[in-house]
């Protein structure tokens, strides 16, 4: 819709300049595009829409996160300040937090991000985890060397429930086994 509306503006001005496009049916589609109101010419003109938007949007996050957020950190700068050190009093233990420096850090270190105790309990448990899986997949391997080793059935016909059964019965065919003899 731009291109034809740019389109008709320079073939208007290039049939005045050049004398083409003089035929009644080119000079009303020219006209048709320009509009006549009470002796002013209201020419079509490319939406400016998106660019609206644009800035909209861009004052809209400006001033709902950037100045908010310029606010907070000069008064925590100015007000509050960074810390300092001082002695630690009798019996008092400082939080984990407070070895931070810039009061928002501290702030984030408080509410945000998990303790260093926390952190290192939750490692402690996933090697705990992967200790058990590893000693599972030990026993699993031993579990199926003696299986290949004493070949009295497959790991894959393994079924909890008759194993004992396979084993008692395979007991007593070599007991039976062991007193035909040779014959």
């Amino acid at each position: 819709m731009v291109v034809f509306s740019s389109l008709v503006r320079s073939a208007g001005a290039f049939s005045q300049y050049r004398g083409i496009l003089n035929s009644p049916v080119a000079k009303y589609a020219i006209q048709n595009q320009l509009r006549q109101m009470s002796g002013h010419k209201f020419e079509i003109t490319p939406s400016r829409f998106q660019w609206h938007k644009f800035k909209d949007m861009l004052h809209f996050y400006v001033m709902l996160g950037l100045i908010p957020m310029t606010a907070v950190i000069l008064y925590a700068n100015i007000f509050v300040g960074p810390a300092t050190l001082t002695e630690i009093p009798e019996g008092y233990t400082p939080k984990y937090y407070e070895t931070q420096k810039n009061p928002i850090t501290r702030f984030i270190a408080r509410y945000i991000f998990p303790s260093p105790q926390q952190e290192y309990e939750k490692m402690c448990h996933h090697l705990y985890e992967e200790n058990e899986k590893a000693q599972i997949r030990a026993l699993e391997k031993a579990v199926r060397a003696k299986m290949s080793e004493r070949n009295d059935y497959k790991a894959y016909y393994y079924r909890p429930a008759i194993a004992k059964y396979h084993r008692i019965s395979k007991e007593a065919a070599d007991h039976l086994e062991s007193l035909r003899g040779d014959n």
